[in-house]
């Protein structure tokens, strides 16, 4: 372990102020940022994931905004690889990094390594993502339920990119999913420290309902509006995206779609709350705590 290299992870559900927090910390400690957050890597989502505004990038340094289009074929595993090959290069000239952003299994992957999957043919994947297009979640459940009952008692049932991922992997070696994850945490050059947003229930619900507004103003619509001919994508199978799809499909009106995408985006958030609880010792931040107090405690 190189001494005195350290990364920060800014962690909190969405909507809470990370980008904010993460951005005073890394003017103050001279740093530099990494995002974390598996939406904010594509070029073509720009309303609807919420990334870090012009001003804000100009600011301070980002890497992993933007730096992908939908139509790659990205997930965690090259995400780590490439964000590790950064990493131990800014240390060069750095202390202090920040890793900031709501997708926890990401963030895992940096901080203590993620297991070693088979690489798998596109075109198991996109059975797949055919299958759960065209028959719904339920089907894929049940798929995995029958599959891997383990894996199936322990992740998220609501997560369709990691139901599918796991059926892929079993579709392809012949094996439970569950047998390739050893868990075993691999060794890092650097120490890493977990800060985790909090503040009151009621309080972050009206922040995301005002985000969604926000990006209703902003022209999300539009967005979503020029990607339908690629909604069968697995990176648009996303809150804010996913719903206005049905709406162009006539599946809903437009108050039930804002209302959904709120819905959605506020059970989203619950479902982070749960992931941070596994981080026994990291830092709790009020969201309005001042960054200088942040700061003396690591």
């Amino acid at each position: 372990m190189r001494k005195n290299k350290n990364l920060i992870y800014i962690a909190g559900p969405t909507g809470i102020g990370k980008t904010n927090l993460s951005i005073e910390i890394a003017k103050k400690l001279n740093s530099e940022i990494l995002s974390c957050d598996s939406r904010q890597f594509y070029k073509e989502l720009n309303i609807g994931t919420s990334p870090p505004s012009y001003s804000q990038l100009n600011d301070v340094k980002h890497h992993f905004i933007h730096n992908k289009s939908i139509h790659d074929i990205y997930n965690v595993g090259n995400y780590e690889k490439e964000a590790i090959t950064l990493i131990n290069k800014l240390f060069e000239d750095k202390d202090v990094l920040i890793l900031v952003g709501g997708s926890g299994l990401y963030a895992d992957s940096i901080m203590y390594g993620i297991d070693e999957f088979p690489e798998i043919p596109t075109n198991i994947r996109e059975s797949f993502i055919n299958e759960y297009n065209s028959s719904g979640l339920e089907l894929i459940q049940n798929k995995l339920k029958k599959l891997d009952i383990k894996y199936y008692n322990e992740v998220d049932l609501n997560n369709s990119n990691r139901i599918i991922r796991a059926l892929e992997i079993i579709e392809f070696t012949g094996k439970e999913f569950s047998l390739f994850r050893t868990k075993k945490q691999k060794e890092r050059v650097f120490q890493s420290q977990v800060i985790v947003m909090e503040c009151e229930r009621e309080k972050l619900y009206n922040r995301i309902n005002t985000r969604v507004d926000n990006m209703i103003e902003k022209g999300l619509e539009k967005e979503v509006l020029e990607l339908r001919d690629f909604k069968h994508l697995n990176t648009l199978n996303t809150v804010g995206y996913k719903e206005f799809f049905n709406y162009f499909e006539g599946k809903s009106n437009y108050l039930d779609t804002l209302d959904k995408i709120k819905q959605n985006t506020r059970n989203y958030a619950k479902r982070q709350v749960t992931w941070l609880k596994r981080y026994k010792k990291s830092i709790k931040v009020h969201c309005n705590q001042e960054v200088d107090k942040i700061i003396n405690e690591l």
